[in-house]
């Protein structure tokens, strides 16, 4: 599971060769969700703060995202996306 970005204590990953619609999962603690690159649809349980610094996140790289999410699905390894700061 290639780790794209870290941040207050936040993990964001994927998958190699996961299941469509392309998304990326988070990490926070025991908390984990998943978010659908090109809507925003989250699946999951997070605490409400940790959910608006990772949705602050995604709305500022949604084309870095897909052009990861293009990386793993041919078994590449994804670049690196900048930390929320």
């Amino acid at each position: 599971m290639p780790v794209l970005s870290r941040f207050l204590g936040i993990i964001i990953a994927m998958y190699w060769d996961d299941h469509l619609p392309p998304h990326f999962h988070a990490k926070y603690g025991e908390y984990e969700i998943t978010v659908h690159i090109h809507t925003g649809v989250v699946e999951g349980k997070f605490p409400k703060r940790a959910l608006r610094h990772v949705l602050e996140w995604y709305e500022l790289y949604k084309v870095e995202l897909l052009e990861d999410w293009e990386l793993c699905q041919k078994k590449e390894n994804p670049k690196p996306i900048k930390p929320l700061e």
